[in-house]
Order: C-alpha cells, then sequence, then structure tokens
C-alpha cells in the first residue's frame, strides 16, 4: 500500500526515521505528469523507487501494442534515473525496480543535497536535467552548512534545498510532479522559503496544487499536512488552478484512494471552477509575500441550526448524565 520515503518529522540532524508514501499518491502524481517513453524520469530520493516503479508501469501500459523492441530497451535501461541516501534503502531500491521490470535502475548512492557519493557506478551516464521529475522530498529535517552552500536560499529545512534542486535539475519543457509539507507553501517570514517560491514561479509555470487530506501520511505514522505541486519548466508562472481534497476525511481504517480524484481528473484538462477548485492569479499571490497555501473561497461554513432552547436542553442533559455519574463512583466509595 505503501512506496516512497519521507524523512520523520522533527528528527534532528541528517538522518531519520522513514515512513512510506501511500502509493494512491504516487498513482495520481504519475497520471498527472503522465511521463512518455523517450523522456527521462527522475527522483532525487527515491526512496524504495516507489515513484520510479509506477512510472515503469504506466509508461509500459501506455504503449499498448504499439510497443517495439527499442521502446522497451529504452524504458529498461535509459528512462529511470534516482538518488537515495539511505545505506539500508539503497539496495531495497534497486530490487524493486528489477523486480518490477527495469534492467539497469539508474540510481545514484549518496547526499543529493551535499553532492557527497557512497556509490555513483550506475549513474554515470545520467543526464544533468530531467524530462520528469516524480518525488517527496523529505520534510521536517535538517542539512548542515555543507549542503546549504550549493544552493542560492540558504537554509537547514531540507525540503527548501530539496525544492531548489529539483527546479534546477528538471530540463526545459519538463514537468515535475511533487509531494511537500504545507509549510513550504505558507510560511513567508523567512528569505529562503519566500526566495525559493519566487525562483519556482519565475522559472517554471506551477499550473496546479492540489490540496491533500489532513490524514493521508496518517497511516504511515505522520499526521503532516500535505499538497501536491505540478509545475513545468520554462516560462513564468502567471495563476494557479487548485484542487481542495482538505475536506475528504482520511483515517487508518479508510486510507484515502484515487477514487477521491475522479472530479479533479475530469476537471484538470480545463482547470475548470468548482466548489472544490478556483484559480488565483499572480498578482493576488505576490501580493501575498507568495504565500501559496490552499484557501478555498468556495468552501461553505458549516452551521449549526440548533435553537437556544436546543442548546440548553442538551447542556442540561449532559449535565444530568455527569452528576449521574459522578453519583455512581461515590457509591463504590
Amino acid at each position: 500500500m505503501y512506496e516512497g520515503l519521507l524523512l520523520k518529522m522533527g528528527e534532528k540532524g541528517n538522518d531519520g526515521g522513514q515512513f512510506f508514501t501511500p502509493r494512491e499518491v504516487i498513482r495520481a502524481v504519475v497520471r498527472v505528469v503522465n511521463p512518455k517513453v523517450g523522456q527521462t524520469v527522475y527522483d532525487p530520493c527515491c526512496g524504495t523507487g516507489g515513484f520510479l516503479a509506477q512510472a515503469y508501469d504506466h509508461m509500459l501500459t501506455g504503449l499498448g501494442r504499439n510497443a517495439t523492441a527499442r521502446h522497451i530497451d529504452t524504458l529498461k535501461r535509459r528512462t529511470f534515473f534516482g538518488r537515495e541516501k539511505e545505506n539500508l534503502i539503497y539496495p531495497i531500491a534497486l530490487a524493486n525496480l528489477i523486480l518490477h521490470g527495469v534492467d539497469r535502475p539508474n540510481l545514484w548512492h549518496g547526499n543529493t543535497l551535499t553532492g557527497h557519493e557512497i556509490y555513483g557506478g550506475l549513474f554515470d551516464d545520467a543526464p544533468g536535467q530531467y524530462d520528469a521529475i516524480l518525488t517527496n522530498p523529505p520534510f521536517g529535517g535538517k542539512e548542515g552548512k555543507e549542503a546549504q552552500t550549493n544552493f542560492a536560499y540558504k537554509t537547514s529545512a531540507t525540503q527548501i534545498l530539496f525544492l531548489q534542486h529539483v527546479i534546477d535539475a528538471l530540463a526545459d519543457g519538463g514537468t515535475c510532479g511533487m509531494v511537500v509539507d504545507e509549510g513550504v507553501l505558507f510560511r513567508t517570514n523567512e528569505k529562503a522559503f519566500v526566495g525559493t517560491k519566487r525562483k519556482l514561479l519565475d522559472a517554471c509555470d506551477l499550473w496546479c496544487i492540489v490540496s491533500l487530506p489532513p490524514g493521508v501520511f496518517t497511516a504511515a505514522g505522520a499526521g503532516v499536512k500535505t499538497n501536491l505541486l505540478f509545475f513545468t519548466k520554462g516560462g513564468p508562472t502567471e495563476r494557479i488552478w487548485y484542487y481542495d481534497l482538505s475536506g475528504v476525511k482520511v483515517t487508518k481504517k479508510k486510507p484515502f484512494v484515487l477514487s477521491h480524484m475522479e472530479e479533479f481528473f475530469r476537471l484538470l484538462p480545463e482547470r475548470a471552477d468548482s466548489e472544490r477548485s478556483w484559480t488565483v492569479e499572480r498578482a493576488a499571490i505576490e501580493a501575498k509575500n507568495f504565500d501559496l497555501k490552499a484557501v478555498n473561497p468556495n468552501a461553505k461554513a458549516e452551521e449549526d441550526g440548533r435553537t437556544p432552547e436546543e442548546l440548553l436542553d442538551l447542556i442540561e442533559a449532559k449535565g444530568k448524565e455527569v452528576a449521574d455519574a459522578i453519583a455512581a463512583l461515590r457509591s463504590t466509595l
């Protein structure tokens, strides 16, 4: 049910506990980005390889009966590239991709942000930039000065450094789908956060933000609120289409499933407005100092229609229940 990895919230230093990304989220991201055979696909923090494996399945299925030996060879050997830092996770990612049918997983072992390499033998022919990036960068982690020196906007916040890396690694005309924690969107009091978001909107067309339900990662052990960003490099953002799933109730027993996004996929081609979707112009975003958080203008507030008399009756009834419970406890003393 879960593939891919994210860093545990609140961990100190560069290491932390690991959580899996829900497979349904991976499927949604891959479906929207829709990579094609002949394009290169990259995940800078690939974990167990969930995004890359799902992209392989998606691209192979898309070929259908039109698949040729050359297409298959390209998919299996020259399409998928990833990086992973964790010693125990790296071999799992290799095995996962091979088991899915990728004959040559072009995976680099080391710290993506510092550039420190443990093993890079499978990455010798990797391109400098990629046509599609599919990723769930670690959030809540911290990086030291060694990593920060490689980026224009310096911060210890791992997720912001990865966002800068993704922008730089995306080829012109390439598209990225990525998971970010909500703090990336609304934090405007730190220069690195604001500067990175400005860079994103200047260098790329951030054409869609999906606000995911609060409980999407609960089953994986993380309660952080997350969003999906979709952007294409090569031109500035003029407007952003938002889709709000934050009202969907998700729990461990009722996990997030792709059917929750049926309306999203139906509206996406035209980026149409609905009760859950709306468009925000670039000027409005700049006026809020690049606060990108999804605030649904169409959301309807739930009103309590009970009369004052009904509320007083309820309070009285609850008070009686409490009094009866206290009396029962006293009788046992």
